[in-house]
């Protein structure tokens, strides 16, 4: 077993950048592999075919979130064991996690395969978009299969100190989408776009097992599947896996009540949603190291070590989320362009992102103490912040204020305050409910013992 990033004893400063820095190069790869098919698609199929893929990427948005957060649980679990050197059990839990993580995906993507049009309706797709919508989802769910099971390789591998190949994988990634999506799109329009994402999907899974194999960080052993096991990956599993869906969901019920509108302001939504993923993905990278070391601090018997974590994840989170909202609102104009070359698409985004502002901030830093309660075990109070953020505050302000003379506007402005409320309670929550103990039980050196952390 081998561990690239000695948490416990590093410099925190040094550990924390080794850790957030591949990852934040791994989420502006993920950023520009997703962009690649709304480039693309926007200036080869045009205001229609953006909006097709508006639609149909809340589908993929709500997959790609679920399936990062399974990860952010696989990351829970698995970072104790390897902070508390637990090899036996590390290969029992990681074949349990594989196998179990092979047999739902494929569930799943059967069970959407079957359910396209319902969820189309759901969506109240307009009938002009609806069949490019349904094309193009028909042919990308079953690249989930591989999409799922790559993000599981690189949370193990993450939690083993390792964040360079999220960052590597991604390249490859992007690389092949980069190449093939425009030549796909020429040819097969819509369909196309699918089809290089799947192609590259595919590649990537194929590159993640070679990795792991090169690099032996384990030996999973598949007869770990034992009920022990089991509980524990699916206890912490799923409050991680519906923490990261709820914004998604909050995504996809924007996305039904924009669809109320015109095709030109569907377009708009989904140019501010692609340039929100500027802002989005470094807090992303931020939450995964956060989440990954304070479970190896905790697995090593040194979560006293976690508050410098925070106090140094939180100044470089905030000094990098700053520069970069403001890069991104003063030429917010000019990057809408790129997406589809209409000036009314444009001015309506980026009168959006301006009203959104300095809620994006408030995202890092609401992320990092996410991080911080999830890597602890308290999963379960994580989970309670973002259903409180995204569906007790967002959605309400979001239906009445878009029925107000504010329209549009009202959605924007119910952005703001759900960000500026959710680092706000996260704060609170952190300093009444996180205190650290001055003794820690011996307990909480074991991995199996993980869930006691959502009573702590």
């Amino acid at each position: 077993m081998k561990n690239k990033i000695d948490f416990a004893n590093e410099n925190t400063g040094k550990a924390l950048f080794e850790m957030a820095m591949p990852l934040f190069l791994a989420t502006v790869l993920m950023l520009a592999y997703n962009l690649v098919d709304s480039i693309w698609v926007g200036n080869l199929l045009g205001e229609n075919g953006y909006a097709a893929l508006t639609t149909a990427g809340s589908v993929s948005i709500l997959l790609y979130a679920f399936t990062t957060g399974v990860g952010n649980g696989t990351a829970i679990v698995v970072s104790r064991l390897v902070g508390n050197k637990d090899e036996k059990k590390i290969r029992e839990m990681t074949g349990a996690i594989l196998l179990i993580s092979a047999l739902f995906s494929v569930l799943l993507t059967a069970v959407l395969e079957f359910s396209l049009d319902r969820i189309l309706q759901i969506f109240h797709t307009p009938m002009d978009i609806y069949r490019d919508a349904w094309i193009y989802l028909a042919i990308f769910l079953p690249g989930y299969v591989a999409v799922f099971l790559y993000m599981q390789l690189t949370s193990i591998y993450r939690s083993f100190g390792d964040p360079v190949f999220q960052m590597k994988g991604m390249f490859l990634g992007t690389l092949i989408n980069l190449i093939t999506d425009p030549l796909f799109i020429r040819s097969y329009g819509i369909s196309g776009a699918a089809t290089a994402t799947v192609l590259s999907q595919v590649i990537c899974l194929v590159f993640a097992i070679l990795y792991g194999r090169k690099k032996s960080y384990f030996s999973p052993n598949l007869n770990g599947c034992n009920r022990e096991n089991v509980k524990d990956f699916v206890t912490t599993v799923i409050p991680a896996s519906m923490q990261n869906c709820i914004p998604a969901i909050s995504s996809m019920v924007m996305v039904i009540l924009v669809n109320r509108y015109d095709v030109t302001t569907i377009a708009a939504y989904g140019v501010v949603k692609n340039i929100e993923n500027f802002l989005f993905y470094p807090a992303m990278a931020m939450n995964m190291s956060m989440i990954t070391i304070t479970g190896h601090l905790y697995g090593a018997g040194k979560p006293e070590r976690i508050k410098d974590y925070m106090k140094t994840a939180l100044i470089y989170g905030t000094l990098i989320e700053g520069i970069l909202t403001v890069l991104v609102l003063f030429s917010s104009g000019r990057i809408s362009m790129a997406f589809v070359h209409e000036e009314v698409i444009a001015s309506i985004a980026s009168r959006g992102l301006w009203i959104i502002g300095i809620g994006y901030p408030c995202y890092m830093i609401t992320n990092i103490f996410l991080g911080k309660l999830s890597g602890m075990g308290k999963v379960n109070l994580s989970l309670l912040l973002m259903f409180f953020y995204y569906i007790v505050i967002r959605l309400p302000l979001a239906l009445i204020l878009m029925d107000s003379p504010l329209r549009l506007d009202g959605m924007w402005f119910s952005f703001l305050i759900s960000h500026i409320s959710a680092v706000l309670i996260a704060v609170l929550l952190d300093h009444i409910l996180c205190r650290e103990p001055k003794e820690y039980p011996s307990a909480i050196r074991t991995a199996d013992t993980h869930t006691k952390g959502e009573t702590a």
